[in-house]
C-alpha cells in the first residue's frame, strides 16, 4: 500500500473515533438515524478544525476564520445545522449555544482518543508516528491547515489548501496527531496535484479500483471506501474528461457498470507511478530511515480492525467499510472523511 494510503487509512481511522465519540456525548439531530435532544445536526471533526475552535460568543470576521483555519469551512452549512449565526452583511459569526456545547466537547477529543490509542497500541507506537510525522513537517518550509479541506468540484486538495512559506525557525509544528497526520497527508496530495490533472482523492479512491472490463458502480462505495455521493461527484468528473464511461451491463440491464477508456488506463498508470515517485523523492528529502519508520508504524496501524462504533451510533446501523479511504473524501455535507 503507498504512503498517503498508509496516511489516510491511519488518519480516517482516528477521525471516526473522534466522530463517534463526538455523536456519543453531545445531542443531535440526524436525517435518518433519529435525534438524541435538542442539539445541532450531527457534523464530523473537520468542522471543528475549519470552524468551531475558532468561533465563540464575541464572534469572528469569516476572512479572519479562513485565515486562522487556512482553509475555507461551510458557514452555510454550519449556520443551518445549528452551529453558528452568520450575517451575510458583516460577515460576523457567532457560535450558538448548541454550538458552544459542541465545541467544549470537540476540544478534548484529540487528546481523549490519542490515550485510547495509547492503550489499544501501545505508547511506544503512538510516539513513534508522532515522532516520525513530525520529523517531516520540520523540513517542509511552509505552513498548512491542521486538517484536510472540503473539496468542490473536481475533490482538488490544492484549490482548498492555503500553503504559506516560513522559515523553518518561525515554524509552528502541531502536537496533536490528526493535525499531524492531516498536514503530512496534504503536503503529499499538494505535491501530486501540482503534476497531475486528476486529484489525489479521486486517483486514490475510484480511479484505482476501476478496469477496463468493467466495475458495477454500486460496488464502488464498498470497494473504495467512500460513500456514494463521494463517487457521484468524482464519476462525473471522470466522464466528463473521457476518462472512464458508465452504462448498462450487457450481461444484466439493470445493473449500471463503470469501465475505464484508454485515456482512463493511462491516467490509473500515471497515477500509480507518481505516488509511487513521490515516496521515493520523500526518502531522499527527508531520510530513508525516517520514512521507512513512518511507512512501518502506519502499516501497523492500518492493519487494525477499526473500533466499533457505539450500538446507537450512526455507523453502527450501516454497513462496515471493506477498507478505508486512501485519501479523504471531505464533503460539505457534514465533513465526514469518507463523504458520508
Amino acid at each position: 500500500m503507498s504512503l498517503s494510503a498508509l496516511l489516510s487509512q491511519v488518519l480516517v481511522a482516528f477521525i471516526i473515533d473522534c466522530d463517534n465519540e463526538f455523536e456519543h456525548l453531545t445531542p443531535h439531530t440526524t436525517s435518518n438515524h433519529g435525534s438524541t435532544g435538542a442539539g445541532p445536526w450531527l457534523a464530523s471533526m473537520a468542522m471543528w478544525w475549519t470552524c468551531m475552535r475558532f468561533v465563540g460568543e464575541e464572534g469572528i470576521h469569516a476572512s479572519e476564520l479562513e485565515n486562522l483555519a487556512r482553509t475555507q469551512t461551510n458557514l452555510n452549512g454550519m449556520a443551518r445545522w445549528g452551529y453558528i449565526t452568520f450575517d451575510p452583511d458583516t460577515k460576523l459569526i457567532r457560535a450558538t449555544r448548541k454550538g458552544l456545547r459542541a465545541r467544549e466537547v470537540w476540544r478534548a477529543l484529540p487528546g481523549a482518543i490519542e490515550e485510547r490509542w495509547q492503550s489499544r497500541f501501545g505508547k511506544n507506537q503512538i510516539d513513534q508516528l508522532r515522532k516520525s510525522l513530525q520529523a517531516v513537517l520540520r523540513q517542509i518550509p511552509y505552513e498548512l491547515p491542521d486538517c484536510l479541506p472540503i473539496l468542490g468540484y473536481g475533490l482538488y486538495t490544492k484549490d482548498r489548501a492555503q500553503v504559506r512559506p516560513v522559515a523553518s525557525s518561525q515554524l509552528d509544528i502541531p502536537t496533536q496527531l490528526p493535525a499531524l497526520l492531516s498536514r503530512v497527508l496534504l503536503a503529499f496530495g499538494l505535491e501530486f496535484e501540482r503534476e497531475s490533472e486528476v486529484s489525489l482523492a479521486i486517483s486514490a479512491n475510484v480511479l484505482r479500483v476501476l478496469n477496463d472490463e468493467g466495475v458495477r458502480v454500486r460496488d464502488l462505495p464498498s470497494l473504495s471506501g467512500v460513500s456514494k455521493e463521494a463517487i457521484s461527484m468524482a464519476m462525473g468528473f471522470l466522464k466528463k474528461r473521457k476518462l472512464v464511461i458508465a452504462g448498462p451491463d450487457p450481461a444484466a440491464s439493470r445493473t449500471k457498470i463503470a469501465r475505464l477508456t484508454a485515456q482512463g488506463l493511462e491516467a490509473q498508470d500515471d497515477y500509480r507511478k507518481l505516488i509511487a515517485a513521490i515516496e521515493k523523492r520523500w526518502e531522499t528529502r527527508f531520510g530513508k530511515d525516517n520514512i521507512h519508520a513512518l511507512r512501518e508504524v502506519l502499516a501497523n496501524l492500518a492493519s487494525q480492525p477499526t473500533a466499533d462504533p457505539y450500538p446507537d451510533g450512526w455507523r453502527a446501523s450501516v454497513r462496515k467499510p471493506d477498507t478505508l479511504p486512501h485519501f479523504p473524501m471531505v464533503l460539505h455535507r457534514g465533513g465526514y472523511p469518507d463523504g458520508s
